[in-house]
């Protein structure tokens, strides 16, 4: 197989829906389209949304219902979840949501799901769905989705319409070698979620290619996984954009979580030294600096993971900011195309 370079693969968008200080979540939704409305512009493939709950800091926990505001405020992206939590949700309610969705915006709108809940666990009780239970069900759960979906189930007494029929594309997301074992099992696209969960990355990607099963659905396997960019137009100014991620993932770590904070100068006296090390680790894969930085960054990436699809998330505190750090991204692919 040759030789996969960054020109050669798709970008596509995380968004987190962050609620940045001082701001509510009304305002991180319009911010939200309007960034989704741009990457369109610049080419990005996907824009997906990830189910979180009871976080001050994210917005996106009804996100069946943010999914369909960004796709009606778009004409061409591909929009979807990484991911709804299955654990949190009946399989036919999923299914009835998305099938709304896909008749809605046709073609567009792809099903990313997880087996975690998005949460703590006294949250995911109030979910009203048994963790532990829901879990162990997750491959059964994917499967009784692919059931509704598919036009063979019209016989059956439990039928989703709207989503019988439809073409909605499910991919298996993780942050373990357990969900890349289920991919490849069932033949399906797998996103790996590094851009949180450094440490199985590799082994992960490399075993859901060894025992991937063509299926109906892929005859391929296909690998997506997300990273955190933070771009500017020089080093020094993505350095200080960073800082409010790195108060985020330090909130992350000592369990004081707040709305996304203004970046500083400094990350003296935020962290301690332990505080920074774990927010390092855990954010290996984080590329921040200008558009010759961050290309040296992702085409060392890339060599490495030869990813079939990229997708990034960028914590930036000022919603201008971040549309830009998609515009240098996108012009680090742009730019190799055109030197190609």
């Amino acid at each position: 197989m040759a030789e996969r370079l960054v020109r050669d693969i798709p970008f596509s968008i995380l968004d987190l829906a962050p609620i940045t200080e001082g701001n509510d979540a009304g305002t991180t939704f319009r911010n939200s389209l309007r960034l989704a409305q741009r990457a369109e512009e610049l080419g990005y493939k996907r824009y997906w949304l990830a189910e979180h709950h009871n976080m001050e800091s994210v917005a996106s926990s009804a996100t069946s219902v943010l999914i369909g505001y960004i796709a009606g405020g778009t004409t061409t992206i591909r929009v979807g979840s990484g991911g709804i939590m299955l654990p949190n949700h009946a399989p036919l309610v999923v299914a009835e949501q998305f099938g709304t969705l896909a008749s809605l915006y046709p073609g567009r709108i792809d099903l990313g799901l997880g087996r975690a809940p998005g949460t703590d666990q006294v949250t995911a009780r109030a979910l009203r769905r048994s963790y532990m239970e829901s879990v162990q069900d997750f491959p059964e759960d994917v499967m009784a989705l692919q059931t509704y979906f598919s036009a063979e189930n019209k016989s059956s007494k439990v039928r989703a319409i709207p989503g019988e029929g439809l073409d909605i594309p499910i991919w298996i997301l993780g942050s373990s070698t357990d969900s890349a074992r289920l991919a490849a099992h069932l033949g399906l696209p797998y996103a790996f979620a590094s851009h949180f969960a450094p440490n199985h990355f590799l082994n992960a990607i490399e075993l859901y290619r060894q025992h991937f099963r063509p299926s109906g659905y892929l005859a391929q396997p296909y690998v997506m996984a997300c990273v955190n960019v933070i771009a500017a137009d020089t080093n020094e100014e993505a350095e200080r954009l960073a800082t409010s991620f790195f108060q985020l993932a330090t909130g992350i770590i000592t369990g004081r979580r707040r709305a996304l904070q203004p970046p500083v100068e400094s990350m003296d006296g935020l962290w301690g030294e332990y505080e920074e090390a774990a927010v390092r680790q855990m954010m290996k894969y984080t590329f921040i600096g200008d558009r010759e930085k961050i290309s040296g960054d992702l085409t060392y990436f890339q060599r490495h993971t030869q990813l079939d699809e990229l997708m990034i998330t960028s914590h930036i505190y000022d919603p201008q900011a971040r549309i830009h750090s998609y515009e240098v991204l996108k012009s680090v692919q742009d730019h190799s195309i055109a030197a190609g």
